[in-house]
Order: structure tokens, then C-alpha cells, then sequence
């Protein structure tokens, strides 16, 4: 008989029980905007803010409404504006790019190695371009960071880091989101701690994220922050900058603040069912592994693989058996964006020049989240039904 999967691709863990509680006593007292405070109560937010700096390191952190605006937020604190060109991972999500755009800037993209990595030799060719590079940390994938920060520190260009899929990784110990100028992450369904949306900035620039925080929408009452610069640093920023307001709400800062507590038993979680589709799919012909350095730190709550040089239909039979057998595979290099995948040359808003070598790698990368309602035994399966499907379609 042949080997078939019944699990769920999208079907998260529920809130923790501690999360539901804590949203419930927000719901109940029903100061949800996180400026309406009682007495000396210190907001969810202000808590989570606090937290989550003292998780990474940072100094200071804001929590906003999403990843996306996170994104747009850091380019906008460090004077990114129209007419403007920034760096970016030719190898990421739509929201990306998507940001540079929202800032009236052009994206200039770089190209990615066969280990789903931005090509540090692609960007050393391209820095004179840009001075400020926002760089994806797509799928969880981190390059060597001391290697990329030297190149762009010589030639005077801002980090921003987009760690909407590192939230608990490091390179070499240190965090992700702690290279940078500003780290941003994400906390919507799919990412490493669940609100449905939201998101963080970190950093320790005391005068880019007053910045931030003006523009998040504080008005006048940004001594409600804990996690952020002192008051004085406001003195001239609070007229200097519109009020773009996109902030987190209590309610969602409550459930947020239990799962922060349990992160690194979950990306423990996440890596041990990775390191089961891993061993199951090493060796497999036709099909190629990405290698992960000891310096990684990486939490894996998705995994990829690479068919490389097989032509667009015999991917197609990969998938489409796959799925049939109940394994969703998502694929990078179909013509069409489809669902949450897309590839540069989808995003005609911004024009690109053709990356050959790029162009490679990108057709061959299959794509699979791993939920953590999934057991080891589950992936097991699927690495299974994967390796069955490639092995009956391989192209050679």
C-alpha cells in the first residue's frame, strides 16, 4: 500500500493556556489600545517590549502591528526615503521587497547561493548602490554575518535585518536581529511565536528608534515605554516626525508574553523534527540538501530542498505526487507567484535585471513548513513520501 500523510500544513498549536488567561483578563478590563493604562498599570505592550529586548540583548524594542511595518518603520527611522535604492535578498518573501517599495524606494536585488544564502560576492559587487541593505534571514537560512557586516561597514552601508523566520537564532552566538542597525521580526501565525500579526524592532540606537517610535504612532506619550530611549532623546524628533501609526494592542502583546517565555523549548522542537526530514531525505538522487555551518544557530520551522536543473514539469510531478499522498510542497520557481511564493522577477513594480546563477538556484527550491503539531513520526512519513516521489520522477 502506498504511504500517505493526514496531517495539517497550516494547523498551528493553540495558545498557551497561560496566553489565554492573560488575554482574558485584558478582554475583561478591556484596555486593548496599549496607551490606556489605569493608575500605575504598565501596559502589556510596555512588558513585552521590556522582555523581548532583554530576549535578544537589544536595548531598546518597540512592538508593532506587523513584520511588514516593522520593515518599513526601520527604513523610514534610518531616512530611507523616495527615489531611493536599497539592497535586498532575491531570494525572499513579497513583504520585502513590498516594504522598500512602501517607502518610495527602489529595490536592488542580490543574488542567492546554492545553500539559500544571500551571494556575498554578488553584494560586494553592488554596494557602491545602495547604503542601506535590507537583508533577509529567508527561511531561517543566516550567512556568515561577521563576513557580510565587514563588507558593509567598509563601504558605509546600513544593516537592517528582517528575522521574520530567526526569532531565537544566532551566528556564532549572537542573535539574530543583533547585527544591524534594526532587527524586525515577526509574530504572525506561521512565525516562531503566534498573535495572528504583529511585530518587533530592536536595536541600540537611541535616536533611530525614538524615531521609530514617533512614527509607530505614540503621540506624546512615549515615556509609556520602557524599552526605550530616555525622554530627552525625543526633544527635537517628536516634531520632526509624522505619526504613522501601526502599533501592537495589548490583547495581542498578552498572548504573546508566555510564548516568549517557552521560545527556545520550541525551536528545540522545530529543530528536532528537521533534523528527522534531514536524515530521511540525505542521499537521496536528484535531490540536494543545503548545508548548514556549525556557526548557525538556525531555528527550523520550515525546511527546503533543492531540486536543481530539473525541468519546470518534472517538479511539477514531484509536487503533485506529493500532495497527493497528503504533503504540501511550495515551489520558488514557478513562473506564476503562487500563494505565498514569489520570485523577483514577480515583482514587477520593481525592475530587475536577469541573475542567471540565481535564476538557477531559484527554480530548484521546494519549500515545506513543519508545524509543530507535527510529531517526529510524522515527519518521518514525509520524508518518505518525498524521497518515494523524487526517486520515481528523477531527471538525470
Amino acid at each position: 500500500m502506498t504511504e500517505t500523510f493526514t496531517g495539517s500544513f497550516t494547523q498551528q498549536e493553540p495558545i498557551p493556556q497561560a496566553g489565554i488567561d492573560a488575554a482574558m483578563a485584558v478582554l475583561t478590563h478591556g484596555r486593548l489600545h496599549r496607551y490606556n493604562t489605569q493608575g500605575d498599570e504598565i501596559a502589556e505592550t510596555a512588558l513585552l517590549e521590556e522582555e523581548f529586548a532583554a530576549l535578544t540583548g537589544a536595548k531598546y524594542c518597540l512592538a508593532v502591528a506587523s513584520g511588514g511595518y516593522a520593515m518599513t518603520t526601520a527604513l523610514r527611522a534610518c531616512g530611507v526615503g523616495h527615489g531611493d535604492r536599497v539592497l535586498t535578498n532575491a531570494f525572499t518573501l513579497a513583504p520585502v521587497p513590498g516594504a522598500i517599495a512602501a517607502v518610495g524606494a527602489t529595490p536592488v536585488f542580490v543574488g542567492v547561493t546554492d545553500n539559500l544564502l544571500i551571494d556575498l560576492d554578488d553584494l560586494a559587487a553592488k554596494l557602491d548602490q545602495a547604503q542601506v541593505l535590507l537583508l533577509s534571514h529567508m527561511r531561517g537560512h543566516i550567512c556568515d554575518m561577521e563576513a557580510l557586516m565587514a563588507l558593509c561597514d567598509a563601504a558605509g552601508v546600513t544593516v537592517i535585518e528582517d528575522c521574520a523566520h530567526t526569532m531565537g537564532a544566532h551566528w556564532n552566538g549572537t542573535p539574530s536581529g543583533r547585527w544591524g542597525k534594526f532587527g524586525c521580526y515577526s509574530t504572525q501565525t506561521y512565525k516562531h511565536v503566534n498573535s495572528g500579526e504583529g511585530g518587533f524592532l530592536i536595536g541600540d540606537d537611541a535616536e533611530a528608534m525614538a524615531r521609530a517610535i514617533m512614527l509607530s504612532g505614540s503621540y506624546m506619550l512615549f515615556e509609556r515605554h520602557r524599552a526605550a530611549p530616555p525622554p530627552d532623546t525625543f526633544a527635537q524628533i517628536k516634531y520632526e516626525t509624522p505619526n504613522i501609526s501601526g502599533r501592537m494592542d495589548n490583547l495581542r502583546a498578552a498572548i504573546l508574553r508566555p510564548q516568549l517565555a517557552d521560545l527556545q523549548t520550541q525551536c528545540d522542537r522545530w529543530n528536532a523534527l528537521y533534523r528527522v526530514v534531514e536524515d530521511g531525505l540525505r542521499d537521496t538522487p536528484g535531490l540536494t540538501l543545503t548545508h548548514r555551518p556549525n556557526a548557525e544557530g538556525f531555528v527550523a520551522s520550515s525546511f527546503q530542498f533543492l531540486l536543481l536543473d530539473w525541468p519546470p514539469d518534472a517538479v511539477q510531478q514531484v509536487i503533485q505526487g506529493c500532495l497527493k499522498r497528503g504533503v504540501e510542497l511550495k515551489w520558488f520557481g514557478g513562473a506564476e507567484p503562487t500563494g505565498f511564493t514569489s520570485r523577483y522577477d514577480s515583482w514587477r513594480y520593481a525592475a530587475s535585471e536577469p541573475m542567471p546563477e540565481s535564476d538557477r538556484i531559484l527554480a530548484g527550491i521546494i519549500d515545506m513548513r513543519l508545524p509543530l503539531t507535527f510529531t517526529e513520526d510524522d515527519c518521518a512519513v514525509i520524508a518518505r513520501i518525498i524521497r518515494d516521489e523524487v526517486q520515481k520522477h528523477e531527471f538525470a
